[in-house]
């Protein structure tokens, strides 16, 4: 990674998410992000209809049936996207995770639905397939120490695969968990002249496997690979448009 590309990176999207150009990097990302973070946890919808649904709030007319919550959590990955760069002078806190949190699920129906707290941390139980997380009572503490350890660290590739892991151990809200994470991770990136990634749902089983390894043996060797090898796309994307 020879070519600098700060700060015309973070320039450029401040630029064109304040135009909304639909033919940048700012573009680029929001599509990419929403639909790879989004399809890592199941939606249905493709790359075109993200694309369209980002440009001009439709989607192309199909045969096949739309899934309503997969609309509304690409719409709210879209604002959650928006509001992180709204907010990037500010220290990454507990209240911030939740209004990104909040942009992205307010939309959802289901969500509403079913009585998840939006915004707020989970109030009932979850696991990560067999795997228990923080108990609800349990989180709000968990996050005020994950917080206050990653405040004193370097930051870093390695300082944010760790922060990332630990974080989705907590999973901390009751649904959407994952974007708001990868979003984090972006986030920390930009706001500290790091390389960003984007983890792709081409890679998701080597992601979720790194993401197991952490749980079961503390070790970050193929999360902080996987982050490098995600850094390297990205980069090279930018590298097209700046």
């Amino acid at each position: 990674m020879n070519k600098d590309i700060y700060p015309d990176l973070l320039q450029r999207l401040l630029i064109e998410r304040k135009k909304f150009d639909r033919s940048g990097i700012y573009a680029f990302t929001q599509r990419v992000m929403a639909y790879n973070s989004n399809k890592i946890e199941g939606s249905t919808l493709t790359e075109e209809q993200t694309a369209a649904l980002f440009d001009n709030g439709m989607l192309p007319k199909s045969d096949s049936y739309y899934r309503a919550k997969d609309i509304e959590e690409m719409n709210g990955h879209f604002l959650m996207f928006n509001t992180m760069l709204d907010t990037l002078d500010e220290p990454l806190s507990e209240s911030l995770i939740k209004k990104f949190h909040y942009e992205l699920k307010s939309g959802v129906f289901e969500d509403r639905a079913n009585g998840y707290a939006i915004g707020e941390y989970k109030k009932r139980p979850n696991i990560v397939g067999m795997y228990p997380t923080v108990h609800p009572d349990n989180v709000p503490e968990e996050m005020k120490k994950l917080l206050e350890w990653y405040s004193i660290q370097p930051v870093s590739i390695e300082t944010l695969a760790e922060f990332h892991a630990r974080y989705e151990s907590i999973h901390p809200f009751q649904d959407g968990n994952g974007r708001t994470g990868r979003l984090l991770i972006y986030r920390e990136c930009l706001k500290h002249q790091i390389v960003p990634l984007i983890i792709r749902d081409d890679n998701r089983m080597e992601y979720l496997a790194a993401l197991k390894s952490y749980r079961e043996r503390k070790s970050l060797d193929d999360l902080i690979t996987l982050f490098k090898s995600e850094q390297s796309f990205y980069y090279d994307k930018c590298c097209y448009f700046i």
